[in-house]
């Protein structure tokens, strides 16, 4: 049994840096109530780096970067090589993945230098990190937000694994990641960075009521009340917009040109979206053919010892699905983190028929769950971050849109 108030064992010598704007944020938090360490829960930005140069429980082909650590998540890196397979595939418990490669593999693509991912494809690419968890040890993968945003359909895989984005308690092994491009084609190389990782210490019990006394001293979801929390926290869209703009989102352009994954505020948002805005009359409808980006309507925050998740598709708030990057790290949104107003980027795409949505329609639930102890680093405070304080935010691959190219009413 492991006691619940632990230092020694959650909180290792490595990942304590000298940076004085973060430890600034850090300290102001510390009186927080919820700041005891627990034994089970996400683990914080300084526990991966404890199990990157202590613990050895992630390994990497090449040394880890100082970015590539998350308040509660790890980037993960494409390695050197993809393969372009028939069709997407879990190896099951008896097989690898390379095993299954050996019967799934189509061709074999050497991406070092940079390779194209061609869209509706789809892509199995070896991993640079590596895992050997220790027991009561386990693992989630995600989507970057740049990645969902790019409707780029990432999933983690693992050896002998029946669940995509599940590493079971103590796997040992290689990472992959399946990549589809479903709207661009995109260009990587080795070292991008598509997804992203969690580790769970632990199983931490996750319920409503805990979610209710969260939103109660929280408002970790703006204008609801505790009785609309019912399996998660819901989350609306906003169908209105700037009152002079009216613009609520874009929708994807269906034969636009490639996407360097890698390069920032580089490409001109009309080449790639159609702006769209609010509906003079009644909701908008959602046409399957189509990949939408819109936002909440209310600000969301995620307080320094949560992390939250979007729970990606609902069948009791219609016929689509929200959100394919759907982790938020501590300190979004969060006025201490300088996030205060923040809104959910919700990435929309509708199955199988029109479907209509309405203003102020329910369109995901977030998911809160806690963390082993407060991380070192929270989202916005001194690492760049590229959407806290977002609106209506298109990945960072776009230069900003001028407001001459938005239509005004």
């Amino acid at each position: 049994m492991i006691p619940e108030n632990v230092n020694e064992d959650l909180l290792g010598p490595a990942g304590q840096k000298s940076d004085a704007p973060r430890q600034g944020v850090v300290n102001q938090l510390e009186t927080d109530p919820e700041g005891a360490e627990h034994s089970t829960g996400i683990l914080p930005s300084q526990e991966l780096e404890r199990q990157v140069r202590v613990t050895r429980e992630i390994i990497a082909v090449e040394p880890i970067e100082d970015n590539q650590y998350q308040p509660a998540s790890l980037d993960l890196r494409l390695g050197p090589v993809a393969y372009r397979v028939r069709a997407s595939f879990l190896p099951g418990k008896d097989a690898t993945v390379e095993q299954r490669l050996e019967d799934l593999a189509m061709h074999r693509m050497d991406i070092s230098d940079g390779g194209v991912l061609e869209r509706g494809c789809v892509y199995i690419v070896p991993l640079l990190e590596h895992l050997s968890l220790r027991r009561r040890t386990s693992a989630m993968g995600n989507p970057k937000s740049s990645t969902g945003r790019l409707d780029v359909f990432t999933r983690l895989i693992t050896d002998h694994g029946t669940e995509f984005d599940r590493v079971r308690e103590q796997y040992k092994g290689p990472l992959y990641a399946e990549v589809s491009p479903r709207t661009f084609s995109v260009l990587v190389r080795k070292g991008s960075r598509l997804s992203q990782l969690r580790i769970r210490r632990g199983n931490p019990l996750s319920s409503d009521e805990a979610m209710k006394r969260l939103q109660q001293k929280h408002h970790v979801v703006e204008t609801i009340s505790e009785d609309q929390i019912r399996n998660g926290v819901p989350v609306s869209v906003d169908l209105r917009g700037d009152a002079t703009s009216r613009l609520i989102g874009y929708k994807a352009r269906s034969h636009s040109g490639l996407i360097d994954i890698d390069k920032v505020r580089h490409y001109e948002v009309l080449d790639y979206w159609e702006p769209v805005y609010a509906p003079r009359h009644g909701g908008l409808i959602l046409d399957p053919a189509d990949f939408y980006i819109l936002a909440s309507l209310e600000a969301v925050k995620v307080p320094p010892r949560y992390a939250a998740e979007m729970i990606a598709y609902d069948t009791l708030v219609g016929e689509f699905r929200v959100h394919y990057a759907g982790f938020f790290d501590p300190g979004f949104g969060h006025p201490e983190a300088g996030g205060e107003g923040s809104r959910a980027v919700l990435e929309v795409r509708s199955y199988e028929v029109p479907f209509v949505i309405e203003h102020g329609q329910i369109v995901g639930r977030l998911a809160y769950e806690r963390l082993t102890a407060q991380p070192g680093r929270l989202y916005g405070s001194g690492l760049k971050s590229s959407y806290q304080r977002q609106g209506l935010a298109l990945s960072k691959h776009f230069k900003p849109l001028p407001p001459s190219d938005v239509r005004s009413f």
